[in-house]
């Protein structure tokens, strides 16, 4: 629990200093080194790579948007109250309920706007830092990927959840910049403070956990599992 803390305290002291170099206007040249990296020289509104490629990145964006993310949230929801999992469904509700929250708080305070150097390849309509689909991606696919790993007992399921959700997170992420609707310190400050909080709610859920609030481990020696041989 110690390690997590930790980590979420990593997580919140890189977003402190990437909001830092942004108030100071010096993650201006990184920011457009790398969009402009990601365009056609010859005409700005036309991401590298073929157009195929362009419609997929509208299509994993899509992922971390607040409808997709809601319904998903909803689901898994409804999915632990049915299973008389009071205890996971609240976890789960106030986890991206509580990211959402504190996502349009940050979006509200620094009021940074949108990137003018290239052409939207999608609408946009809030400030841009930090990323909202970055680090709502994280809050939610990570503290639904925490969940899910508390559950398994074998190492190797625990390793494809935890990789599953960072896939997607990062995916999501990479897809903002490539179209163009974030500067990059956006989505990276999108990652750190997302990870924060879900590393925040995975501790929260190792500690109800041990009260018994949530469902335990497999393997803890419980009648439904029965006895071994």
């Amino acid at each position: 629990m110690l390690a997590t803390l930790l980590a979420a305290a990593g997580g919140l002291l890189a977003f402190g200093m990437l909001a830092e170099e942004i108030i100071e206007g010096e993650a201006l040249a990184f920011d457009r080194n790398i969009l402009l990296a990601l365009r056609n020289p010859a005409d700005l509104s036309d991401p590298i790579g073929p157009r195929w490629l362009e419609e997929v990145a509208r299509d994993i964006t899509a992922l971390g948007s607040h409808v997709v993310l809601t319904l998903v949230t909803l689901a898994v929801v409804g999915f632990l109250l049915i299973a008389r999992k009071r205890g996971a469904a609240v976890l789960v509700a106030v986890s991206v309920g509580g990211g959402t929250l504190l996502g349009t708080l940050l979006k509200l305070l620094f009021g940074r706007a949108r990137p003018d150097l290239v052409p939207h390849a999608v609408e946009v309509y809030s400030a841009s830092f930090p990323s909202g689909h970055a680090m709502l991606s994280a809050v939610t696919y990570l503290t639904l990927g925490a969940l899910l790993m508390r559950v398994q007992a074998r190492p190797g399921e625990r390793l494809y959840i935890l990789a599953v959700a960072i896939a997607l997170t990062l995916l999501v992420g990479a897809s903002r910049v490539y179209l163009g609707v974030h500067w990059p310190s956006d989505v990276l400050a999108g990652w750190c403070v997302g990870a924060a909080w879900a590393i925040l709610c995975w501790t929260a859920a190792l500690w109800l956990q041990r009260r018994g609030e949530v469902e335990p481990p497999p393997g803890n020696g419980t009648a439904e599992n029965g006895p071994a041989g």
